[in-house]
């Protein structure tokens, strides 16, 4: 968030790493980037050769001066960039056409304590985080971090199930049995317990939401959403956002509560969820697809949100495509229990 005279600029490099630096609006973000020590592309710095060319998400910038050749009027109303005369007006979100370690910059590692567990279900455990130096980290909603697992020469990748203000970060992990942080959380794992982790990381994010959302979860892949809820109750959205939350057995569930008090403060959130068990005790039983159609879709007029396991995902996008709909924007993440990740989008 903005702090005194300046707005905080999110870089997002192709490799899924975020850093944030501050930029004064009397200053570009190329300047303020340089001055973070994160070499963003350049050549020319003064609007002329569109070697640093970005795409800005989420906020207003003021786009400065520079030539057709370098920035198109077509590519400005899309929301395209140059960094070198660009800005800033609010708060922004840019993505940087070039990996990090081109910027010669890095994902950062943070120092925590484990202060808290919360086992919700045989299946599922919440774990919560104290870190050392809190300011230290910002993240966007939706992102994760790599979790090196105590006692293991290991790291997983979980995302944040908490928004990126509160002081205290959390975590929502399905146990796999034998696996490493499954069986440092159900056994080992104490309050006082130290960990590291680096991050954020992934282009899976809310962006500024200038239409309608559909949110689409499995199993623990609620968490970066609950972390997206969490940051549109303190910044309300201006349309409706609907979540579609499944899992596979009724002892899957978790956060049904934190999710009905979201419709209480979140203006236009609406939720519903399905269990795939044909045994449940839930009103919907079967899969997401099941909670899907054209009106959930506002006939392709939403941005979509998808974070669940690969088969999911596959299936949700087979979904869509069979109901002739094609969304305003479709972002996903696949995760496996091996915390392989995958993000990407579709126009």
């Amino acid at each position: 968030m903005s702090t005194g005279m300046s707005f905080q600029v999110a870089l997002n490099f192709e490799d899924g790493i975020t850093r944030f630096i501050e930029c004064r609006p009397d200053e570009t973000v190329a300047e303020a980037s340089y001055k973070a020590r994160i070499n963003i592309p350049l050549d020319c710095r003064d609007g002329a050769c569109g070697t640093c060319k970005s795409l800005c998400e989420s906020g207003s910038y003021d786009g400065g001066d520079y030539i057709e050749e370098a920035l198109s009027d077509d590519e400005a109303a899309q929301g395209y960039c140059l960094p070198c005369q660009t800005t800033p007006l609010s708060d922004l979100v840019l993505r940087i056409p070039s990996s990090s370690a081109a910027a010669k910059t890095a994902a950062i590692t943070h120092t925590a304590t484990l202060a808290e567990i919360r086992r919700h279900s045989p299946t599922t455990v919440e774990f919560a985080l104290d870190l050392d130096d809190r300011e230290a980290l910002d993240f966007l909603p939706g992102q994760y971090v790599n979790v090196t697992v105590p006692g293991a020469d290991q790291t997983r990748a979980y995302s944040f199930s908490s928004g990126p203000d509160r002081r205290r970060i959390s975590f929502l992990v399905r146990t796999v049995p034998g696996g490493a942080m499954s069986g440092y959380l159900t056994e080992r794992a104490r309050v006082g317990d130290r960990l590291q982790f680096t991050g954020p990381m992934g282009g899976f994010y809310l962006r500024a939401l200038t239409r309608p959302a559909l949110l689409l979860a499995g199993g623990t892949g609620l968490a970066p959403l609950l972390s997206m809820l969490e940051y549109l109750a303190q910044k309300p959205p201006a349309h409706p956002v609907h979540l579609v939350y499944g899992v596979t057995t009724d002892e899957d569930l978790v956060h049904l509560d934190t999710l009905d008090e979201y419709t209480e403060i979140v203006p236009g959130f609406t939720f519903d969820h399905c269990v795939a068990d044909p045994d449940s005790m839930a009103r919907n039983k079967g899969f997401v697809t099941n909670l899907m159609d054209t009106g959930t879709l506002h006939d392709g007029d939403a941005d979509v949100y998808l974070c669940g396991p690969p088969p999911m995902v596959e299936a949700v996008r087979g979904h869509i495509a069979s109901l002739g709909v094609v969304p305003a924007s479709f972002h996903y993440e696949k995760f496996t229990p091996a915390a392989v990740r995958e993000t990407a989008e579709a126009a």
